[in-house]
């Protein structure tokens, strides 16, 4: 590691464009200094893919304001505000509890990615929390992040990884640690729903002049990141389209992959589109349309299939926002966003169809292909199947296998044999499609029992080489060194993880 700060290049946090939006979005917030901080993990892959120069992240400079032990005074931390639904339940305080956003950093292609600390200590929205994360759910996020990265989902990245020297408690003391993570945008759900009810405050306050920061907060977000709305005559309800549009690709994005968030409660829903925080996220081992993870989704609102439901709800709620902004006239203004809100789910079953004509190779869909990849899914859940083993083992019987890499799987071999038979019958023989099938089935997943084995190994000995193993193998999930084979095995019973926790 460079320790020389001379030698560092210049900081590359350049400014902090969220103070272009209202007072109430964010609030002033200084990181809590830490103990003794150190570098686990600096991200150069993804700095160079950015082109953005690795020198100062891994300088003396850098670790002192990414640790909370400086800050920059030309361009001081902010936490940004929201409030949100959570399962379902109308929260109107939230905002960053334990993050502080440095600022913007430009790449190589002239576009800006926020810069974000995440366990830097108490804000303002800390709601009684200590603001400190634990070295386990710095290093799941991560690993996490990086696996969909890997994948080709849409999501935030993790640039660097600390530990902060200082003790964290939960149910035991545990090591702390500062996730750095950047995002195209910060901005969700939630940050609407505050807008519009600091607009409502506002608007009954006779005092106040009546002004609008979901307009502000829209047309931030347009001149950011949807510019080719500018020009639209309707281009709020455009942003609404757009948004639903990205929504229902991520989640089917998501689900191909056997992908469940576990907490999609509309301050977790990305404005851009991004997968973002990972808390009790996971991956599925078999395949169960109702699987859930998360403890504290006691009743299965975010299981496996309830996603779209639970993504369309989420954008009806930013809709409810925009409505001043369709139409003058209120009755006309909710009959656009219903019509708008009409495209989310034949949106996302065009997207998550396509990608499963793609994970069983065929290069068309008809009734024979949907009705026969709804009676291999019906066999996987009735014999729990494990999800990518069988799209993995699926994709080399495509490419010359035998056929017992995929009956062997089930426990009725007949009945998986004649649906195989169907499958080779109907499936295209040509190079781009089976490419095409590869690219859909990774051979390699974050697995929960391999993610626990990272971390455990790292906080309990010191151990940062399963770590490092796995972020190596995720980066490129869909070919594996023979070496790294056990990383695809599905866990024995024993290594089960049937439960994730959110880390806060």
């Amino acid at each position: 590691m460079n320790t020389n700060p001379d030698a560092a290049g210049d900081n590359p946090i350049s400014f902090q464009h969220y103070r272009d939006l209202p007072r109430e979005m964010f609030a002033e917030s200084i990181p809590a200094p830490t103990a003794s901080p150190s570098l686990i993990e600096l991200n150069e892959n993804l700095l160079v893919q950015l082109g953005i120069d690795a020198s100062w992240f891994d300088s003396q400079q850098a670790l002192s304001l990414l640790s909370g032990n400086s800050i920059n005074e030309d361009n001081r931390p902010i936490a940004l505000a929201y409030s949100g639904h959570q399962f379902g339940h109308w929260s109107p305080s939230l905002g960053d509890g334990r993050a502080h956003m440095l600022g913007q950093v430009k790449t190589a292609e002239g576009k800006y990615l926020d810069l974000q600390l995440k366990g830097s200590g108490r804000t303002q929205f800390s709601r009684g929390g200590d603001g400190r994360a634990t070295l386990s759910s710095v290093m799941r996020e991560y690993l996490l992040s990086e696996a969909m990265a890997g994948l080709g989902i849409s999501t935030t990245r993790s640039i660097a990884m600390l530990a902060t020297g200082d003790s964290v408690a939960r149910e035991k003391l545990n090591p702390g640690a500062i996730l750095v993570r950047s995002a195209q945008s910060h901005l969700r759900v939630g940050s609407f729903q505050l807008a519009h009810a600091q607009d409502a405050k506002l608007q009954s306050s006779q005092s106040q002049p009546v002004r609008s920061g979901v307009k502000a907060l829209a047309d931030f977000i347009i001149a950011k990141h949807f510019p080719e709305l500018e020009q639209s005559t309707s281009k709020y309800l455009d942003l609404l389209s757009t948004v639903g549009k990205r929504q229902a690709d991520l989640i089917a994005e998501w689900m191909l992959v056997g992908f469940i968030h576990g907490v999609m409660n509309t301050d977790n829903v990305s404005i851009i589109g991004e997968t973002i925080d990972f808390g009790p996220c996971a991956f599925m081992d078999e395949y169960d349309p109702h699987k859930v993870f998360s403890s504290i989704d006691a009743q299965g609102r975010y299981a496996w299939d309830q996603q779209p439901r639970i993504a369309q709800w989420n954008i009806t709620r930013l809709a409810e926002t925009l409505l001043l902004l369709f139409d003058e006239n209120e009755e006309k203004s909710i009959e656009l966003a219903q019509q708008r809100l009409l495209e989310f789910m034949p949106q996302f079953q065009k997207s998550y169809q396509a990608g499963l004509i793609r994970k069983f190779g065929f290069s068309y869909s008809n009734e024979q292909t949907k009705q026969l990849t709804s009676e291999l899914l019906a066999v996987m859940e009735r014999d729990a199947v494990d999800f990518t083993v069988f799209f993995n083992s699926l994709t080399q019987v495509a490419e010359g296998g035998s056929d017992q890499l995929v009956t062997n799987l089930f426990e009725d071999s007949d009945v998986v044999n004649a649906l195989i038979k169907q499958w080779q019958e109907l499936r295209a023989k040509d190079s781009e499609t089976l490419l095409s099938m590869r690219q859909a089935n990774p051979a390699v997943i974050a697995r929960n029992h391999q993610v626990q084995f990272a971390i455990d190994a790292a906080v309990e000995n010191n151990d940062f080489l399963p770590f490092r193993r796995l972020c190596r193998v995720l980066a490129n999930p869909y070919q594996i060194d023979p070496v790294d084979d056990e990383l695809m095995t599905p866990p024995e019973f024993e290594e089960r993880v049937t439960q994730t926790f959110c880390g806060t």
